[in-house]
């Protein structure tokens, strides 16, 4: 059955647009998958079809991001919310306080979380200027047990564009909101973690990739399910990993791979960003960016209109348009794009046009 155009270009920040190839294979294979007669969602997660599915996203995962032999990759449940305080109870030790930087929304729920847990210290922070752009950090102080970044945020639309040196800290990052949205050197962190609604698959499962010594750390205290190595040492089964999440997640990193791997797609990713940017420049008046041109995100495009009616106006219009979840987040409000990796440049191009119209109506 050939894949058709969905009726809808959805930018809801999370969950998010998945590739209609993947859903189009998760529905022919919803009630029979591998030739099982079963749907994956009834599949025993100890049965021989679907540990071949959760070793295939662990490989697939693996070869897409170079994942060193020196990390691990766990599926584990909770979100990156629950990784807030799995990271301090694993990593922090005695004596070494962690060191956050603080960006917004995401980053500054994870300072928080780990301030209830001991010694933690503020790297960085943006929010003198609205969380605008991403923080100097100057030198770190030594002894850290470990620096904490949010690597994209989706609230205020601001990430990353290169990392930070920070000497022999290790560096853990949330990578929810635009993991496999372009390459990196995943030797140079100590800790990955990623909720998969946005970039990898639906939610439900969360991506953990940690270095091995940094698995040793944790205190044999620590509850059992909030100790990476229960997670390690069960490869990712100690209880019942969400099967169907899984399974969505290693169709999604075959996806990635025939779209031509994280080259080409942070490439499209670069050209979708550059169009929607392109027409805000182009009528500052009407749309205001919030974020500073080199903190821009690739991934969330977060601007304002003059005035909340307008806004009213510009988000009911969109999505008569088809054009749906472009309302900012309910915190800060204003408009928010999100163009993930599975939102296709023929829906960013209809947004550009439909805000280029909006524009020329206006003015």
């Amino acid at each position: 059955m050939p894949v058709t155009q969905a009726p809808v270009w959805n930018f809801y920040a999370g969950p998010a647009a998945l590739p209609r190839p993947v859903l189009q294979q998760a529905q022919d294979e919803l009630l029979d998958f591998a030739g099982t007669g079963m749907s994956v969602m009834e599949t025993s997660h100890r049965a021989k079809p679907y540990v071949a599915v959760q070793a295939d996203a662990a490989a697939r995962l693996r070869e897409l991001m170079g994942i060193p032999d020196t990390h691990r990759v766990l599926f584990l449940q909770g979100g990156a919310t629950l990784q807030f305080a799995m990271v301090p109870l694993n990593l922090r030790r005695a004596g070494q306080p962690a060191a956050y930087v603080h960006t917004g929304e995401w980053a500054g729920k994870a300072f928080q979380e780990a301030r209830k847990l001991g010694d933690t210290t503020l790297l960085g922070s943006s929010e003198d200027t609205r969380f605008d752009r991403i923080p100097s950090l100057g030198s770190p102080p030594e002894d850290l047990a470990y620096v904490h970044l949010t690597s994209n945020e989706t609230v205020q639309g601001i990430q990353w564009q290169a990392w930070p040196e920070l000497g022999d800290a290790p560096l853990v990052a949330d990578m929810s909101s635009d993991i496999l949205s372009r390459p990196l050197d995943v030797g140079r962190f100590g800790l990955i973690y990623a909720g998969a609604q946005k970039n990898l698959g639906p939610s439900g499962v969360t991506v953990v990739i940690v270095r091995d010594d940094l698995v040793a750390r944790g205190p044999a205290s620590l509850p059992t399910m909030l100790s990476y190595a229960t997670h390690v040492k069960a490869d990712s089964m100690y209880n019942t990993p969400p099967t169907f999440a899984i399974y969505l997640l290693r169709e999604v990193l075959a996806w990635m791979a025939k779209e031509g791997g994280l080259e080409a797609i942070a490439a499209r990713n670069r050209r979708k960003a550059a169009r929607l940017y392109g027409v805000i420049d182009k009528h500052p008046d009407l749309y205001r960016g919030h974020a500073q041109r080199e903190a821009r995100s690739h991934m969330n495009v977060t601007f304002r209109l003059p005035d909340p009616a307008i806004e009213q106006a510009f988000l009911k219009l969109a999505e008569a348009h088809g054009l749906v979840g472009l309302a900012g987040h309910r915190s800060v409000g204003g408009c928010r794009a999100s163009i993930y990796n599975a939102m296709p440049e023929a829906g960013v191009e209809a947004l550009a046009l439909f805000m280029e119209g909006f524009a020329r109506q206006g003015a």
